[in-house]
Parts: C-alpha cells; sequence; structure tokens
C-alpha cells in the first residue's frame, strides 16, 4: 500500500523546493506535477499554439507524451523524449502553463499519469490541485501559502541570483494576476483541501517549513 503526501498551494510559495527536499529526506518519490503542466505548454509555445485556441490545444495533447524519469540522481522531465528541464521555468512558460491548464482536455491527460505514479509508489505531489482532485484520498494534504510581497520578493531573489534583470513590482503582480486566475478557472481552480492543514511560510525558511511539514507527516502516521 503506497503512501501519497499531497503539496497544494499559489505559485510561489515554495512547493517544488520544498517537496523536492521532504521527498529525498523521507525516501519518497517527488513528482513535479507543475513541471508536467510546464513540459505541455512548453510544447504549445515551439509549435505556436495562441493559449486561447482550444481546437488547437486539443488536437495538440495527442501528439504529447510526457514522463518522468531519474537521470543521474536527477529528476527529469521527458518531453516526447526529450529533457526539457533547462527550458521550462522560464517566465512565458510559466505564464502559458497557467493559461492553457484550464483545459479539461489537457488536465485529464496528465492528471491520469499522476494517479498512475501514485498508486504504485510513495509519492510526495505538488501543485494546484493535488488534495482535490487528483489525489482526494491522500494520506496526508498539507496548503502551502505566503504573501504575496513574499512570494514576489523570492522570485526577485532568485532571478537575480541568475543574472537575470527583473522588476519586483511586475513580480508581484504577476503572482497576483495568477492567483486569480489559478483561483476562479472553471476546471479545477486552486483551493484548499476541507481536510488539508494550512501552513503559511512567509516568516519561515526553507528547512523550518520542511521540519513542520515532517511534523504534520508523523501525527498521520506515515
Amino acid at each position: 500500500m503506497s503512501n501519497n503526501i499531497a503539496i497544494d498551494g499559489p505559485a510561489g510559495a515554495g512547493k517544488s523546493t520544498i517537496a523536492k527536499k521532504l521527498a529525498k529526506e523521507l525516501g519518497y518519490i517527488y513528482v513535479d506535477t507543475g513541471a508536467m503542466y510546464r513540459a505541455m505548454a512548453y510544447y504549445f509555445l515551439q509549435n505556436g499554439i495562441a493559449a486561447d485556441d482550444e481546437a488547437a490545444i486539443a488536437a495538440a495533447t495527442d501528439k504529447v507524451d510526457i514522463s518522468i524519469a531519474y537521470q543521474n540522481g536527477e529528476q527529469c522531465v521527458l518531453l516526447n523524449g526529450e529533457n526539457v528541464n533547462p527550458v521550462i521555468r522560464k517566465e512565458e512558460v510559466g505564464k502559458m502553463a497557467s493559461a492553457t491548464s484550464k483545459y479539461p482536455v489537457v488536465r485529464t491527460k496528465l492528471v491520469a499519469l499522476q494517479q498512475q505514479l501514485a498508486a504504485k509508489e510513495n509519492v510526495i505531489m505538488d501543485g494546484r490541485d493535488i488534495g482535490t482532485v487528483v489525489l482526494p484520498n491522500a494520506d496526508v494534504k498539507i496548503y502551502l501559502t505566503a504573501s504575496s510581497a513574499v512570494r514576489a520578493k523570492r522570485r526577485f531573489d532568485e532571478l537575480t541570483e541568475k543574472g537575470q534583470e527583473c522588476d519586483l513590482a511586475v513580480i508581484e503582480k504577476d503572482i497576483i494576476d495568477r492567483d486569480y486566475q489559478d483561483m476562479h478557472r472553471e476546471t479545477s481552480p486552486l483551493k484548499q483541501a476541507e481536510d488539508a492543514v494550512l501552513l503559511d511560510s512567509s516568516d519561515l525558511d526553507i528547512d523550518g517549513v520542511v521540519n513542520k511539514m515532517k511534523e504534520i507527516i508523523k501525527e498521520a502516521g506515515c
């Protein structure tokens, strides 16, 4: 019997960073659902498909195969066999993913793959609707959030460290806009599951969040 841990929350809350570290420490498999949606979005961008062209997006999903594999100890997202880790974290890919993940055909394809993984392995999965839609029977559900100002500053620091010029105010506006879009989409909107534990990371560092999550998971008996 596999154990499943679901981590949901808005963009920039640190879900992926935390989930990766937590999975490593607990010996679970980390499934980055956001990266899978980004890989799909990257395919749309590469093929000139507009975010509002639902018919073209529906047709394209049949041509897309997305899988997760571990290469040299690193989780790689494979798009039609190609490792797309280096490109899917770009801002334009993130915006495209947020805009196209609302389409049922996109979500249906990826959710099926995610559920297959969770049925076989002990997994930690993060995203926008893991506890509500993808893994509604997860053993532990955590809703990780932080203020928009804190999330924007974290993103600003991350981009600056990579040598990219960016504007803090623009980043925060993008985060607020994405929150609204994610929370108000018709299909699987972002929301806290009724049985999820709320964890605000605004005043915590990475280790602090991981330790809090370990306490929650231990209490659940996982």
